[in-house]
C-alpha cells in the first residue's frame, strides 16, 4: 500500500516538472520527462511493485539472488581466464599445432625460406611506379583544393 502511494507521488512530481517544461517551450526534453514519470504508476497497475514488495522480504529470493551472483562471478572468471590464454595445457597444444603453411601434397612450405609478407630484406628497397603515386595524391590535392589550402 505504501509503496504504491509513493509510486504515484513520483509519478504525480514528474508530471508536474514534465508540464513546466513543457512552458519553457521544451517539448522534447518535457515528453521524455512525462516517459520517465509514467513508469512508476505502470509498474503498479501492472503488479511488479508488489511482486518485489514481497519478494524483498523472502529469505528464498534472497538466496535465489546469492546464487545468481555466484553463477554471474563464475562466468566473469572463466572469461577473463581464457583471455589471458587458458591454462598450460591448451598453450602447449597450440603451439605444437602451428607449423609453417605446407600445401597437401607437398613436404616443402609453400612459401620458402624468408618469404614471408611482413619482412623485406635490406638490400631490396621498394620500387614505386610514378604513375600510381602520382593518381595516388591527386585525391588529396583536390581535397586540398577545394578547402582553399
Amino acid at each position: 500500500m505504501i509503496a504504491e502511494t509513493v509510486c504515484s507521488a513520483v509519478s504525480a512530481a514528474g508530471l508536474g516538472v514534465a508540464a513546466v517544461t513543457a512552458y519553457r517551450k521544451r517539448f522534447l526534453v518535457a515528453v521524455r520527462l512525462a516517459a520517465y514519470a509514467l513508469v512508476p504508476v505502470g509498474l503498479v497497475m501492472t503488479g511488479v511493485v508488489g511482486w518485489l514488495a514481497r519478494t524483498a522480504f523472502s529469505p528464498m529470493a534472497w538466496a535465489g539472488f546469492v546464487v545468481l551472483g555466484v553463477a554471474w562471478l563464475l562466468f566473469l572468471t572463466t572469461r577473463a581466464v581464457e583471455r589471458r590464454g587458458g591454462g598450460r595445457k591448451e598453450r602447449r597444444a597450440a603451439g605444437s599445432t602451428r607449423r609453417e603453411a605446407v600445401a597437401p601434397s607437398s613436404s616443402e612450405p609453400a612459401l620458402g625460406p624468408g618469404s614471408r609478407p611482413g619482412t623485406r630484406s635490406a638490400g631490396s628497397p621498394r620500387t614505386a611506379r610514378p604513375a600510381d603515386s602520382a593518381d595516388d595524391f591527386s585525391d588529396i590535392e583536390a581535397i586540398l583544393k577545394k578547402h582553399g589550402i
